[in-house]
């Protein structure tokens, strides 16, 4: 498993303010937790999750058509699509820049998932597709250097101003890439109040979590050059490399 002890007390030196939380993507009803005993919005069920309890809701369970459409469990309504739902939201300036959302939205296919399964860490009984981390600027520089330390790789953040669930949840998910976002951009979970504001959401897919929980056991977590001695290091290497 790849949620052992020791990627959980990994996880644990960052002392998060809330528990990560894993997310599973589901055919069938699982039988290691209980359905959510109440409904709500998709983006809620990860505050719900973060609040230290672990279930698994259907279609019946939510109250967002976005969360449903993302998942593939119904179809937008037309004034959703047309986008007149999200210029009388005044959040785009008329129908035809809203109904450009739907162009970008990550979406999963019909019929693939019935279920979604949420548990924080310390409850997990399954291997997560997604795991879900609520963070401070510091531990986001943490994680997402733990991403590149081996491979280079850029950082990137997508999102748009409404429907922030796709990006959370269905975009890692589908893509296998790392997603964040920073809380109070997103229209439904601001709207909300979900989470504070200025956090960062970040959604590791289950094929990166392998490599990044190994690459924290390994790297630095505080860079020498962000030590008090900072300088004096930076100026030593660059002594070392006959460069200064």
């Amino acid at each position: 498993m790849i949620m052992n002890k020791e990627n959980q007390a990994i996880l644990q030196k960052f002392d998060f303010e809330v528990p990560p939380v894993g997310v599973k993507f589901l055919t069938k009803p699982p039988n290691m937790v209980e359905r959510l005993d109440e409904n709500m919005a998709f983006c809620e069920m990860l505050k719900r999750a973060q609040g230290g309890k672990a279930f698994f809701a259907d279609i019946k369970n939510h109250t967002c058509e976005a969360g449903l459409y993302v998942l593939g469990q119904a179809d937008a309504p037309e004034p959703f699509i047309s986008g007149e739902f999200g210029a009388g939201l005044q959040i785009y300036q008329e129908p035809r820049s809203a109904s450009r959302l739907y162009l970008h939205l990550p979406k999963i296919g019909r019929g693939v998932v019935h279920h979604v399964a949420f548990s924080p860490l310390d409850k997990l009984p399954f291997e997560p597709d997604l795991l879900i981390l609520l963070a401070e600027t510091s531990q986001t520089e943490i994680l997402l250097r733990a991403m590149s330390y081996r491979t280079g790789q850029i950082w990137v953040s997508k999102y748009t101003p409404a429907i922030g669930c796709a990006w959370i949840y269905i975009y890692p998910y589908l893509s296998g890439e790392l997603n964040y976002t920073i809380t109070g951009l997103g229209h439904g979970m601001k709207r909300r109040e979900l989470f504070p504001e200025g956090r960062q959401i970040i959604s590791i897919p289950f094929d990166l979590l392998p490599s990044i929980l190994q690459t924290l056991q390994e790297m630095p977590w505080v860079l020498p050059a962000y030590k008090p001695d900072g300088m004096e290091f930076v100026g030593r290497l660059l002594d070392k490399l006959g460069t200064s």
